[in-house]
Formats: C-alpha cells, structure tokens, sequence
C-alpha cells in the first residue's frame, strides 16, 4: 500500500475555489474519512488524486512520488463511486474480473479466476456471480461495485460516499465489512462521507473540509473532543453539539461568545433552569429536549426517566467548549 501527500493543492472551476491550498498526508494502511457539506471540496479532492482532475497547483505524491505526469491507470488508485457504475449486461463475475482484463494489468486467466473468487467469498457474494448485475438488490450491486475496486489489489482505495443510497441496516452492515476488510488488508483507503457514524465507527483519520480547505485533522476522538471551530464540532457527533450563548452560564471565559455542549456533557441535578419540552426514548438511551432561556438543548438521560413534558430541571455543563465572536474554539 501507500502514504498520500498533497501538498499545497489548489483547484478551481471558473471563479468557483474548489479547493484552497490543501496540505494533507494520509499515512501508509489508515483509513481516512473526509467530512463535510457538499461543496466543501471532498469529491474533488478523490478526482484529482485519481488523476481524473488535474491541480491548478500544488503536488500529488504516492508514496513519495509526483504522480502530476501519470495517468490514472498509471497511478495504480482504484476508485468506488456513489452509483454503482456496473454493466448491467454482464454477470457479476464479468462485472468483478473487468478491471483485471485491462491490457495495463495483463492479468494471466488463472490469476483473474482466484482473484474474482477470493474477492467474492469476502463480500459474501460468491451465490451470485452467474447473476447479471440487473437481478441484485441495491446492497449487492454495491457490494460488487467494491468488490471491483478490491480486485485490482492497487496501491490506494478511493470511496466516494459508497454507502450513501443505501438502506440504513445495510449501511451498518457493510460499514463494518469494510472496516475489517480495509483492516485486514491493511489497505491505504480514503473516504468521502456526509455521515459522521461512518466517520467515527470507521476512521482512523479525520479530515474536516470547509469550502475547500482544510481546517482539521486528526484521529476521530481529537477531532470530537478538541475541535477548532464551531463549524469542525458540528461535523461530528448524534446528537450535534448544542451551541448556546456563553452567558446562560457562570464562568465564562473572557472573549465567548457560545458555549458548545455535548449531549452527555451537561449534569442534569443543579445549576441553570430548564423546562422539559420533549421526551424521546429510543430504548438504549433516552433523549430531554429542553428549553432554556428560549434556547433549544438535548441531552441524555436514563433510559427509564420519569420525567415528562413541562417538568422543570437544572442544569450544569460538564468540559464545555467555549467559541469567540468568529466560531473559533477559546483554548
């Protein structure tokens, strides 16, 4: 496998800035998820490292080397879209030896045929390689659609929300399979995603985009707990921080503006009023949406509260992060 480096990355579409000056490195065997907003510059950055975009400037490097001059086959980076992007004529095993068919690989039949089943026996497909790629449901036509990128055994995997148009039971479960198959491959992959349980379930990098720049990175937990900004808190976490003015309570610092609180940072027992307006179980956990000082707030409580809708309660926050007038995080 391979490390990534961009170095200084600049893309622009007419007058749009796509991306504005990116300076990232994607360690040899990680598993980075790129968040943020469409927009934000996540697809982008797969096509240029793909090489079917080129920089207005900046470098690409793949394990150490300018890959600016190479094509994409010659980048030796396979690509999973957020459409399936099959031959609908083919079966599933033509659909998985394809890529392997191309005269760059020059992949001897045997080496195809082991290829094609040893992928299929991981994605749990190996029932459906005689079936044509019409006659799958939406999670095995994904599956396949990875499975084609698994094939080629290339030096980095790039996933464009790969998941995204599916239900959310094969989301989970496919979110898992290739957690572990990326880990048991020890695979450099690179993930595009909007949602932050597949950020925090299956990275071990995370690169917060805003409007084409770079504003964080780092393992999900310090992204989570020690964010930069409003904007990079706001990228993770279910339920999304609260952020609230500071002064609602004592001990502000000097310069805040909002306090952002975690869901399971706030102590429910003293401290500021606030008035129940809804009660939402969901059976592991349940969720108080509260109202204070006509700002809305959710936090967690026990499962079997008894509280209800218009009970009054206090509250303390537990490590808020405190933000300036600009959303910039108050160390």
């Amino acid at each position: 496998m391979a490390e990534i480096s961009l170095k200084n990355l600049c893309k622009s579409f007419g007058s749009q800035v796509v991306l504005d000056n990116v300076t990232m490195t994607v360690p040899d065997g990680s598993f980075v998820v790129l968040l943020g907003p469409t927009g934000a510059g996540k697809t982008t950055t797969l096509r240029l490292i793909s090489g079917l975009d080129k920089p207005d400037s900046g470098q690409i490097l793949i394990d150490g080397v300018d890959v600016a001059s190479m094509s994409p086959a010659q980048r030796d980076v396979a690509m999973v879209f957020q459409q399936y992007s099959l031959y609908p004529h083919l079966s599933v095993r033509d659909n998985l030896a394809f890529p392997l068919k191309s005269p760059v690989l020059r992949t001897p039949a045997d080496e195809i045929i082991r290829k094609v089943d040893e992928v299929a026996a991981v994605l749990q497909i190996s029932h459906k390689l005689d079936n044509k790629a019409t006659e799958l449901s939406g999670g095995e036509m994904q599956r396949v659609s990875i499975g084609r990128a698994l094939v080629r055994d290339p030096q980095i995997y790039l996933m464009d929300e790969p998941l995204s148009s599916l239900d959310a039971k094969l989301r989970s479960d496919l979110r898992i399979e290739l957690k572990r198959i990326q880990a048991s491959l020890g695979a450099t992959l690179l993930y595009v995603t909007h949602d932050q349980i597949e950020a925090m379930t299956m990275a071990t990098h995370v690169g917060v985009l805003d409007q084409g720049r770079l504003v964080q990175f780092g393992t999900p937990r310090q992204v989570y707990e020690d964010p930069v900004s409003i904007y990079v808190a706001s990228r993770l976490g279910s339920p999304k921080i609260n952020i609230l003015p500071a002064d609602l309570f004592p001990d502000a610092p000097a310069g805040a503006v909002n306090i952002g609180l975690r869901p399971e940072h706030i102590h429910i027992g003293a401290g500021v009023q606030a008035t129940v307006v809804r009660v939402e179980h969901l059976g592991d956990q349940t969720r108080l949406h509260l109202d204070i000082a006509g700002n809305p707030l959710i936090t967690l409580t026990e499962a079997h509260t008894t509280l209800t809708k218009g009970d009054s309660i206090a509250i303390t926050p537990e490590n808020p992060l405190y933000f300036n007038a600009s959303g910039d995080r108050l160390k």
